[in-house]
């Protein structure tokens, strides 16, 4: 989920946050197999973009912008949650390409000031922040790590496979007739669900409602049929339940959770990736937990028919409380929460938050560092990055080192033999020459030279504002007409009586536009471009420019080192 390139496409606009925000409440009530946690952050980014065009200080700096987009992404999983230090170390850990310190502690207090709101709000109706708080009576044993390091093990491999088989899914869409109907699409994923959710009173049940009854430790009072164990209330002391004999309903409950295992594991495949706002983060969750409490009834009822084993005999005696297989669904969702999105650090601390299991944090460092090691053996890339570059975005991956000896000028475009780049002059240019040029090119924005001769560059101005100066010329101002000579310059010359007025752009030129020289070497442009967000970077020598070097230059040129075609990578 890293921050998008912009809003120049609509991405962070009103008219997403709008539809997003209607239509996530839609989707999430359906009972499709999909959470609201990603779409969360999705709106809180494009809250903060919206809020960014109101202020100067932060429209026009593209790297300001990402600092407050880097916080909104911190209070989206802050609300979505209600984990507010979760939500800055998912911000860190996962979406923003830069993170200086100012960053962590805006991100903390917008975070804080999500959860405050949430609080006031009340939405579970029970004075807490969390829908899934769970109080667990007993301490976990040494010896449990190795069933956490199984389900840390099985979510790594659901995690690896999850990504595979969705990404050929969706690259299937892209690739086939089958991208031409997506609201067919949606209607028969919807159908082919329901059809398999009804029967099973585990997979009929919303999914967040399902994690919660699997987290669940069983108390005396609790009519679910995941706790109907044969009752021996003669050795119960006080709140603590002994490790008691399964009954019926519980082997019905696990028949019941192994079946809704199997249906969550294949529809999440399909259901992730259509054209409805999607998370992942809960149906993820539900895996594991489901695999989790299943592993945690196996091994309590292994011990409480086998207390004398070795394993189970210095701990585990007749009648003890010692297994709580609450604690293994949390361990469950943890791991396969970590194999789909490769998240480590934020990952524990939001299971933590999300649970308030504080004393649990070393089985969820276990699962989570497990699954990632499982999952990265079978394939590196986690959800996010797969879906960037199926999706054909210029994202410079910040974790990766570049470590190549390549200048700025081996980069830089145009080629030897390409024609020459495409530029405008600071009092030369008519207003339909600069049309022309807008019409026949299709770059974001220009350069802008003393003279073509000369090439000494003045500054750089953006596509978007050449045309809508130009046309608010032509309807508010006098005597613009195509002839009109269009000046970037502080002073502009006295003109003859017969010539059209002159038109002054200087107010739209960014005279600060980020330049490197040719010798520079591409480990450091790279780094620029991450750090700052930049989108091109002009190339100099001694002042004259030479070229351009643009993200996507960057994005290819480290593909050509990796061996891989240049070509082959298709941007949107």
């Amino acid at each position: 989920m890293p921050v998008a390139q912009g809003s120049q496409r609509g991405y962070l606009g009103k008219w997403t946050l709008i539809i997003k925000t209607i239509t996530l409440v839609l989707a999430v009530s359906s009972g499709l197999s999909l959470g609201k946690e990603g779409p969360l952050v999705h709106v809180a980014c494009c809250c903060g973009n919206i809020l960014c065009h109101l202020f100067t200080k932060y429209r026009k700096n593209e790297a300001k912008r990402r600092e407050v987009l880097s916080a909104a992404a911190a209070a989206g999983v802050s609300v979505a949650f209600g984990a507010p230090i979760g939500g800055v170390l998912f911000s860190l850990e996962e979406v923003s390409y830069y993170f200086p310190l100012k960053t962590l502690w805006r991100s903390f207090f917008a975070a804080l000031v999500a959860a405050f709101t949430l609080r006031s709000i009340n939405p579970f109706g029970n004075s807490r922040l969390v829908l899934f708080y769970v109080e667990f009576h007993m301490p976990w044993h040494l010896l449990e790590l190795v069933p956490f390091i199984l389900l840390g093990i099985f979510g790594g491999l659901w995690g690896a496979f999850f990504i595979r088989s969705n990404i050929a899914w969706c690259r299937r869409r892209k690739t086939t007739k089958l991208g031409k109907y997506p609201v067919l699409e949606v209607f028969v994923v919807t159908a082919i669900t329901a059809i398999l959710a009804f029967p099973n009173e585990y997979t009929r049940m919303s999914t967040s409602e399902l994690i919660s009854e699997l987290f669940n430790d069983c108390g005396i009072l609790d009519s679910s049929k995941l706790c109907e164990y044969v009752n021996d209330f003669n050795s119960t002391k006080g709140d603590d339940l002994p490790d008691r004999a399964a009954g019926p309903g519980v082997y019905t409950a696990m028949w019941q959770l192994a079946l809704a295992l199997i249906m969550k594991v294949f529809i999440t495949i399909f259901t992730f990736g259509m054209k409805v706002p999607s998370g992942l983060f809960i149906p993820s969750m539900a895996v594991g937990a489901i695999a989790g409490r299943l592993l945690g009834v196996a091994v309590e009822q292994l011990a409480y028919y086998h207390h004398d084993w070795a394993i189970f005999s210095g701990w585990c005696s007749q009648g003890a409380d010692c297994i709580t297989p609450g604690l293994y669904a949390m361990v469950g969702a943890a791991a396969c929460l970590g194999g789909v999105t490769r998240m480590t650090v934020s990952l524990v601390v939001i299971m933590f938050e999300l649970t308030g299991g504080l004393e649990y944090i070393v089985p969820l460092m276990a699962a989570a560092m497990t699954s990632k090691w499982v999952a990265d053996a079978i394939g590196r890339e986690g959800i996010y990055d797969a879906h960037i570059r199926l999706n054909g975005y210029p994202f410079l991956e910040a974790k990766e080192e570049f470590s190549h000896k390549t200048l700025a000028m081996d980069v830089m475009r145009p080629r030897r033999n390409d024609p020459p780049l495409t530029v405008i002059t600071q009092d030369s240019m008519t207003v339909e020459d600069v049309e022309s040029i807008i019409n026949e090119t299709t770059y974001s924005g220009y350069p802008v030279v003393v003279s073509r001769e000369s090439q000494r560059l003045v500054g750089f101005v953006l596509r978007r504002d050449l045309i809508i100066s130009i046309e608010n010329a032509r309807k508010k101002q006098d005597g613009i007409v195509s002839t009109s000579i269009i000046y970037f310059t502080d002073h502009s010359p006295p003109l003859p009586p017969s010539s059209p007025s002159m038109l002054k752009l200087r107010s739209i030129l960014d005279l600060s536009p980020f330049t490197v020289t040719d010798q520079t070497p591409m480990e450091i442009v790279v780094d620029i471009f991450r750090k700052l967000g930049l989108r091109q970077c002009l190339v100099t020598h001694n002042g004259k420019l030479l070229g351009i070097i643009t993200k996507k230059d960057v994005l290819k040129h480290i593909a050509q080192l990796a061996n891989q075609d240049p070509d082959s990578i298709l941007f949107n």
